[in-house]
């Protein structure tokens, strides 16, 4: 029998006001290589850091709820149980707990504890997963044989569901160009570390459908090359990119080549985002803007190239992040000086496929 839709809450219609619409930062940089020419650069990030619990898995969360309330596939008072590196449990703690539903969330046990104590306070139970217990694939399959047990819960499975890189495809994208637009700018490139995938696959399906020749290229660190080998190979240190595993929403054969980037190099990126423009972003968001310094340099220093920022950095003050990180010679961070930044605020009005409950300006009147 078909599920029977739900009417969407109009708390989730709310938080919609807290999550995307997020600034393009234009950042200027100076770009001194040994043997080379001085070069000055710009390149765009949107700060996704800013969206309601500090990430861009907010979207994503926003996104699938909201789905599954249209479905029917989430009904009031069931559990939501999903696996997560973190800032996907963070997302679905927050709105899950607003909206009533319990929340579980399992995720492997070598994540900071930051992340834990954040879905924690939101009300969350955790579950933790060792590497005896397969860590992340563990993971997962702990949520399905908890969902057989339980009749009334929900798995977002994030790595498989097509909600989630449709919530960039209507979002994230579109925002983006929008923003560029308003400069007079296209976008040549856009790259992003590989997480679930989401960010990419929505973000190749939005500017291809919108008819954009947009190279869109996949990042992962160089230490744990998944998506080039196909496996999991090593281990690294920039969390919520290169599980264990190549998702199945990511189809590598539509994308662009894969960036390579390593852990220390995004680690001192992003240690400089924080003390020469203030930007307390992750080290994901270090790993992005580098990889976006090596895609515009593959189609030239005036080359339109846009990243994310996907997190903060207070989910790190207990990692790498915050401690020294020794300068290897192949690093390209240190030949960074970071000098500004501009903010383009996203045009307005709100993209429609996310409409309040009525047509008045506000869901609160």
């Amino acid at each position: 029998m078909a599920a029977k839709a739900q009417q969407i809450p109009q708390t989730l219609l709310s938080m919609q006001e807290l999550i995307g619409n997020t600034p393009l930062l234009a950042i200027t940089f100076r770009l001194r290589r040994f043997g080379k020419p001085e070069t000055m650069r710009t390149l765009y990030a949107k700060a996704e850091h800013l969206n309601l619990t500090g990430s861009i898995k907010d979207r994503m969360a926003l996104h699938i709820l909201r789905h599954a309330y249209a479905e029917g596939l989430l009904r009031p008072g069931d559990a939501i149980i999903e696996a997560t590196s973190g800032n996907t449990g963070i997302a679905f703690a927050a709105l899950g707990r607003a909206l009533g539903h319990p929340v579980v969330v399992y995720m492997p046990d070598w994540m900071s504890r930051e992340r834990i104590r954040l879905m924690e306070s939101y009300g969350a139970r955790i579950e933790l997963v060792s590497r005896a217990q397969d860590g992340f694939l563990g993971s997962i399959r702990l949520t399905e044989e908890q969902a057989r047990r339980e009749p009334h819960c929900f798995l977002p499975r994030q790595f498989a569901n097509a909600a989630n890189w449709q919530a960039h495809a209507l979002t994230t994208g579109p925002e983006l160009v929008q923003q560029l637009a308003s400069l007079g700018l296209t976008p040549d490139a856009f790259v992003a570390g590989v997480g679930t995938g989401g960010t990419v696959m929505g973000l190749l399906h939005s500017l291809r459908g919108l008819g954009f020749a947009t190279r869109v290229h996949p990042v992962e660190p160089a230490e744990s090359p998944t998506l080039s080998t196909g496996y999991k190979v090593g281990s690294h240190r920039i969390q919520g990119i290169s599980d264990e595993f190549i998702p199945s929403i990511v189809a590598l054969d539509q994308l662009d080549p894969v960036i390579p980037v390593s852990d220390g190099d995004s680690i001192l990126m992003a240690q400089k985002l924080a003390t020469q423009l203030g930007l307390a972003v992750g080290i994901s968001s270090g790993c992005n803007f580098l990889a976006a310094v090596v895609a515009q340099d593959q189609q030239g220093s005036e080359a339109v190239v846009a990243t994310v920022f996907p997190d903060d950095n207070k989910k790190y003050l207990s990692t790498d992040l915050v401690r020294p990180e020794p300068v290897r010679e192949s690093y390209l961070a240190p030949e960074i000086e970071l000098l500004d930044y501009c903010v383009v605020q996203r045009p307005m009005p709100m993209i429609p496929h996310w409409p309040a409950a009525d047509s008045r300006t506000s869901s609160c009147l």
